[in-house]
């Protein structure tokens, strides 16, 4: 079954996704931890913009995502892993470390 990961042994894949510096699912199906992140982003991602309207063109509506990632989800989203600080604030601290 593909949705048991077995798609992600292929050696075909598994090239693909080292030549990529990738890595394929490593979960194990119905692992409900193993999505959780996911889930949750795609969660907020429908709650702030897909179900805030209809969308006249997949445009509008590609833009309006990004402009929600960018604007509000990794700009004012803090996390533990980072210090409690948003990605932005850990990104331009580690820029200003890497150009000293």
């Amino acid at each position: 079954h593909s949705d048991r990961g077995g798609q992600f042994r292929a050696k075909r894949t598994q090239n693909l996704l080292r030549n990529n510096g990738l890595v394929g699912s490593m979960g194990r199906s119905y692992g409900a931890g193993d999505n959780a992140s996911m889930e949750s982003f795609f969660s907020l991602l429908q709650k702030n913009v897909l179900n805030t309207r209809r969308w006249d063109t997949r445009a509008d509506l590609r833009l309006a995502m990004v402009t929600w990632i960018e604007t509000k989800y990794n700009r004012r989203r803090r996390q533990r892993g980072l210090g409690r600080l948003t990605p932005i604030e850990f990104e331009m601290i580690y820029k200003d470390a890497e150009a000293a």
